[in-house]
């Protein structure tokens, strides 16, 4: 892997989709926020805006990435609602595109658990960040993507992504284990803060 020092960032994973209330695999089908992921993006809006203020920080001074998948770029474009200064263009980065699930997006969670190859969160171990299923990707193929866009990456910058880019991210700029990172859950409405390797996560006042 390219050896990447990373610099201090901001991460929101896109509010909810109705798959993601039903535990479906969606991965890097463009599935639509639903009314709760509105109100989350809607919410975290306020609290980016919050937390620059709160360290001095220029919002017209940052870069604004977000995957262009649409539940991630309608999340983004409702958090910028929340500032009321011009801000750059959006660079929409296929880089930060969510983890294909190939052949198994669509269903759900348990169904594949019982039935399939793959595990769901709270089933995995190290070994599956190596798993590929037929027509996906597996989390290395994610870690080498996002090695590949933090080479242009700079300490004033905000992300909009997905749960698995967040679970690759923190394997790799926190160094936390893989087996850990595979089975955690990674929260909507909130904003997580990568700074000097460590992430501290945000949360809006209310996450719905």
């Amino acid at each position: 892997m390219h050896q990447v020092s990373w610099p201090d960032f901001y991460f929101a994973r896109h509010g909810e989709t109705d798959w993601n209330r039903e535990r479906r695999y969606q991965g890097s089908r463009d599935i639509p926020l639903n009314e709760t992921g509105r109100r989350q993006a809607d919410s975290n809006g306020p609290l980016l805006r919050f937390l620059l203020e709160e360290s001095g920080s220029d919002p017209a001074k940052f870069k604004w990435y977000a995957s262009p998948l649409s539940r991630a770029s309608e999340t983004m474009e409702r958090m910028r609602a929340a500032f009321d200064v011009p801000l750059p263009e959006i660079i929409y980065d296929e880089r930060l595109i969510e983890i294909s699930f190939g052949k198994f997006e669509g269903l759900l969670h348990d169904e594949i658990a019982r039935e399939r190859e793959a595990l769901a969160p709270g089933q995995r171990d190290a070994t599956y960040w190596n798993f590929r299923p037929e027509g996906g990707e597996n989390y290395q193929d994610v870690a080498e993507r996002l090695l590949d866009f933090a080479q242009g990456l700079t300490h004033h910058s905000i992300i909009v992504a997905h749960g698995g880019v967040l679970r690759v991210l923190r394997h790799l700029v926190e160094g936390v284990a893989r087996g850990e990172v595979l089975n955690w859950a990674p929260p909507q409405g909130v904003i997580a803060h990568f700074s000097a390797g460590r992430m501290t996560l945000h949360a809006a006042k209310k996450t719905w």
